[in-house]
């Protein structure tokens, strides 16, 4: 079967005052050739030159159909059905004004879907950082490319991708179902049609192409629905989307609810903790919203979930307002977590979260070594090295034997990680052990602009611990002391190398590294930018 007589596809692209981006969208969808029969743009009533845009392209392409709203709907699920409406192609593909399809992305779902008879076909969706154009995979190992799921009870993890974009839908399946997307102003719309889609028990085919490019602008002057969090609303209305979307899992199936339920206080809930505002008012608030939800989940969801999960659903329940040492529980909902000291024990010496709430660390004295949420801080050591210090926690790493040390610096944007040579550790008087790590940033430098990695290069900084008993455990780096210092070192290659490390927002450290003058003086213009919409933001 080659691609002009592939069956059809409607590929719907809605809109809202995005004149600048719409045209590339649309440009993505009509460029997929023949197996794209038509094209139906939704203008949701935008009040800039979006419709203006839409009908020029549509007087030059006739595989492009204008539905042109008279009010807004306040949200993405209204539109999205009225594309559904309108769609006469035998499967449905949904995009987003601001973002793209790749070349080949309908002509790889078609196939698939055809292939296995499947009803939902699912690919590989990136989220590209903007202006670096750097792609991060989005939920990889989930989707094994050429798996077919027979029904998703079989794999309810599937319920972590809430997206309906990297998806290709049967469109009879969406009308024997009726399936459709919350209206009016609902946000996270894709989180209840999902739940719709596999409550509905779909065989679900796998292609491992890439179908669905996610523009991350994260400086636009209106930043996306998932990363506009400065407001509580935005998590309140996270809460009810996903609470609605469990109750409709847990009415089609009891495993898949409970994966739901899982999934939220394994991801939802740590990514919203870890990048809490300081404001007082808004952790309050944020704080009263979650501890309500969580205390209606089953206790066996709750049992079911990840160690550093159950953790800080114990402290939730521990104190109904935001305890004094909030900042720590952010840290520990870090990727990868991270306890910070001090230990505090409980009186049959079993670890506890503090001295103030001896909440029970349940099952911390049996988990693998690796899933042990170890701290490391890291101090300046002359102008290239620095100088670690491995916390022990509750005598775990003390019985595996800390051997040796490794630096990692990984792209903060996605790409191959650079390993640095391993350095042996050494007990401190304290319990810990030490290290002086060294580090040659030119050569880190040179290895950046291999990856594509030009003016500016943003590096995590991780550590890898490995044990006499054979176990290994990697974290991020505590900065402390005088490390956050920007240095300028000479180069032979570059004549100066501009190192700037700093904290992430998690509290871990990263790096920038600017090669040469020119990098330095973007390095420089990007921290005055910074600057400038930190204060515009306050």
């Amino acid at each position: 079967m080659n691609s002009s007589n592939l069956p059809t596809v409607s590929v719907v692209v809605i809109a809202y005052n995005d004149a600048g981006l719409v045209g590339e969208a649309v440009s993505s969808a009509l460029a997929q050739g023949p197996v794209v029969t038509e094209v139906i743009a939704v203008n949701d009533a935008s009040s800039d030159g979006t419709a203006r845009v839409l009908d020029e392209l549509a007087a030059v392409h006739p595989r492009l159909t204008v539905v042109h709203r008279t009010e807004n709907s306040g949200g993405c699920g209204t539109p999205r059905n009225d594309g559904i409406a309108a769609a006469s192609g035998r499967y449905v593909l949904f995009l987003d004004s601001d973002d793209i399809l790749p070349p080949g992305a309908a002509d790889a779902l078609v196939r698939t879907a055809e292939e296995h008879r499947a009803p939902v076909t699912v690919g590989a969706a990136v989220r590209r950082e903007l202006p670096q154009h750097h792609d991060v995979p989005w939920m990889p190992g989930l989707h094994t490319p050429g798996e077919v799921i027979e029904r998703p009870v079989d794999r309810p993890e599937l319920v972590r991708d809430t997206l309906c974009v990297n998806k290709l839908y049967e469109r009879a399946f969406l009308q024997e179902h009726g399936l459709r997307f919350p209206d009016g102003r609902f946000i996270y719309e894709d989180f209840v049609f999902t739940a719709r889609v596999l409550a509905a028990a779909p065989r679900i085919a796998v292609t491992g192409d890439l179908v669905y490019v996610w523009h991350v602008r994260r400086r636009a002057a209106q930043v996306s629905i998932s990363l506009d969090r400065k407001d509580v609303g935005n998590w309140r209305s996270r809460i009810e989307a996903h609470r609605t979307a469990a109750g409709i899992l847990a009415e089609a199936s009891p495993v898949l609810g409970s994966a739901c339920r899982v999934k939220f206080l394994e991801y939802d809930l740590r990514m919203y903790l870890r990048e809490l505002s300081r404001d007082p008012e808004y952790q309050a608030a944020w704080w009263t919203l979650t501890r309500s939800y969580v205390d209606t989940f089953p206790e066996a969801d709750i049992e079911s979930a990840a160690a550093h999960a159950r953790w800080i659903v114990s402290v939730l329940r521990a104190t109904a307002t935001p305890p004094a040492d909030v900042e720590r529980l952010t840290r520990l909902a870090a990727e990868p977590p991270r306890l910070l000291p001090p230990y505090a024990t409980g009186p049959a010496g079993e670890p506890v979260w503090s001295e103030e709430l001896p909440v029970e660390l349940a099952d911390l004295p049996v988990l693998p070594v690796g899933e042990l949420p170890v701290t490391v801080d890291a101090e300046p050591a002359g102008r290239a090295a620095v100088r670690i210090r491995l916390h022990d926690l509750y005598g775990r790493l003390a019985e595996a034997g800390p051997v040796t040390a490794q630096l990692s610096f990984m792209p903060r944007a996605g790409g191959e990680a650079v390993l640095a040579q391993p350095v042996e550790l050494y007990p401190d008087r304290s319990g810990g052990w030490v290290a002086v790590l060294p580090f040659r940033l030119a050569d880190l430098a040179v290895t950046g602009r291999r990856q594509g990695l030009r003016r500016m290069q943003a590096w995590n900084v991780g550590v890898g611990v490995r044990c006499a008993d054979g176990s290994s455990v990697f974290t991020a780096l505590r900065p402390r002391g005088r490390l956050l210092r920007r240095r300028a070192l000479p180069s032979s290659r570059y004549g100066v190398l501009l190192a700037q490390p700093y904290r992430t927002g998690s509290g871990a450290l990263a790096l920038r590294l600017a090669p040469g003058a020119e990098g330095a003086l973007y390095l420089v213009r990007n921290r005055l930018h910074r600057a400038r919409a930190g204060r515009g933001a306050g």
